[in-house]
């Protein structure tokens, strides 16, 4: 089937922040959410910045009984489940159980619950590590969670392709939708920033070690040299657009072509494009804007760019990374900016790339510190994974 499926609501928990509100009012002005890193002492480590979610207390959202079994990560994505549903006007106590499904992302799991465990595994011994242990650290968690809080027994899944995730989950559920389940919960939160998950993102050799904000996360920039990582992410909820139609919704847009490469050279990112625009049945020259994966190492920015330059010409087409803001949020990271180019086009302002002097050799015309106003009808969405993977995804109004 090739139904249009449209997205009818959003829940964004990121650090510049908290709900689709507040996000979008600290990004449409370029609000950054990039700081000191406070959640432990960083002073160890070479990288010391990240874009930490504050304010969160889950508490305030969520019931007692859940905080004993659940990671950060796990909490953000509930609120965010929550919101996007009563973003949506959905009940799902209304709906059929089967008839609903969730697809979420994540790259790591509940690391910080774990870390907690194993530590009390290694210094007081089995006896005090949680019966909960056995699934806060999973993949999958997030999926499982949303699905048993809200009655949710329809397809469903987790993606695991590292930063690609958030648009891997949502052209899954669109597959789902079009297969006839009603109503699907998709994206993708992480959230890594723990001692232990710290160590595990040095690894990449990829994060910026620069102590200011602003000179630490710079796409496209000749001073690129990591990124900042962050918490957070958006989920979104995916129905055919002939039952939002049917019960009144208010539709964001449409997910209207998605492809999925798997090749970290040169011409992996290229046909993921591609393809996604001849799944949506467009041309390069239907876009309105591109939302960058923007790596902020130089040779993965290279690629980027060039790629860009070849499908859409020189400066062929505005170019913005509102990760900017926020840090690269891992799986959260693309389906953050997916939420982010329904909010751009419905207000028809491209949001800024903050910081970023963008190197002229590149071609692109990269929207800067200030917000661009612009027609948008449709936006590509670029994720990248570490090791290979390349994701596209079109939307339109």
């Amino acid at each position: 089937m090739t139904a249009s499926v449209v997205v009818t609501g959003l829940g964004i928990t990121a650090p510049n922040g908290l709900g689709t509100k507040d996000y979008w009012s600290a990004t449409r002005v370029g609000k950054s959410g990039i700081g000191p890193l406070t959640r432990f002492d960083a002073a160890p480590y070479p990288a010391k910045l990240a874009g930490e979610i504050d304010g969160f207390t889950a508490e305030e959202h969520l019931p007692s009984r859940l905080m004993p079994q659940t990671d950060q990560v796990t909490r953000l994505s509930l609120v965010a489940a929550d919101w996007a549903l009563t973003d949506a006007g959905v009940r799902p106590a209304d709906l059929p159980a089967f008839d609903m499904g969730v697809i979420t992302a994540s790259s790591a799991g509940g690391f910080e619950f774990s870390q907690h465990e194993l530590k009390s595994l290694w210094s007081k011994g089995g006896e005090y590590v949680s019966a909960y242990q056995s699934f806060a650290w999973f993949y999958a968690v997030n999926t499982g969670q949303i699905s048993i809080r809200n009655g949710m027994k329809g397809p469903s899944g987790v993606v695991v392709t590292d930063q690609a995730g958030g648009l891997d989950a949502v052209a899954q559920a669109r597959r789902q939708i079009r297969k006839g389940t009603s109503l699907v919960v998709a994206g993708a939160v992480d959230a890594l920033l723990c001692s232990w998950g710290w160590v595990g993102l040095h690894t990449s050799g990829r994060l910026s070690t620069a102590d200011d904000p602003g000179r630490a996360y710079l796409p496209f920039d000749e001073r690129a040299a990591g990124h900042v990582p962050g918490e957070g992410g958006a989920l979104l909820i995916l129905e055919s657009a002939d039952a939002a139609r049917a019960r009144g919704a208010r539709v964001y847009g449409e997910i209207a072509g998605y492809a999925a490469t798997f090749d970290g050279r040169e011409p992996g990112l290229r046909k993921a494009i591609e393809l996604a625009l001849a799944d949506a049945d467009l041309v390069p020259s239907d876009v309105d804007v591109v939302f960058a994966d923007a790596a902020a190492e130089p040779e993965l920015d290279r690629i980027e760019a060039e790629t860009l330059v070849e499908v859409f010409g020189h400066r062929g087409v505005p170019v913005t990374a509102p990760k900017t803001m926020t840090g690269r949020l891992y799986a959260g990271a693309a389906a953050l900016d997916l939420a982010t180019a329904f909010l751009a086009m419905g207000e028809g302002l491209i949001p800024p790339t903050v910081h970023t002097d963008p190197a002229d050799r590149y071609g692109l015309d990269l929207v800067g510190t200030e917000a661009r106003p612009a027609e948008l009808r449709t936006a590509l969405v670029l994720a990248r994974g570490h090791g290979g993977f390349n994701s596209a995804m079109v939307v339109r109004s």
